[in-house]
């Protein structure tokens, strides 16, 4: 696991829902190892960081997710899917 500045935040936020089995989540899920990767210059400036546009697609892709529900409903199979253009909007 690449660990840097930012790495512990994510691991605290993670610690903050979920306990004991933060780092265990943290861990396993491929998601929360590509934000990592991605949040390596997050603290430090903006000459260093490299473009975050591919987080922001992550962003809202799962707030499209939780707008419907998803994570309560367990409908997502059914889901026709977003429109690309309304999602490239936001």
């Amino acid at each position: 696991m690449m660990e840097h500045e930012f790495t512990a935040q994510i691991v605290e936020t993670l610690a903050a829902q979920f306990g004991r089995h933060a780092e265990e989540i943290f861990e396993k899920s491929p998601l929360l190892q590509y934000l990592n990767i991605k949040t390596r210059s997050a603290t430090r400036g903006s000459k260093a960081r490299a473009s975050f546009a591919n987080l922001y697609a992550v962003y809202v892709l799962v707030e499209d997710y939780l707008k419907h529900d998803f994570d309560r409903r367990k409908r997502y199979s059914d889901y026709e899917g977003a429109k690309f253009t309304d999602l490239f909007q936001r």
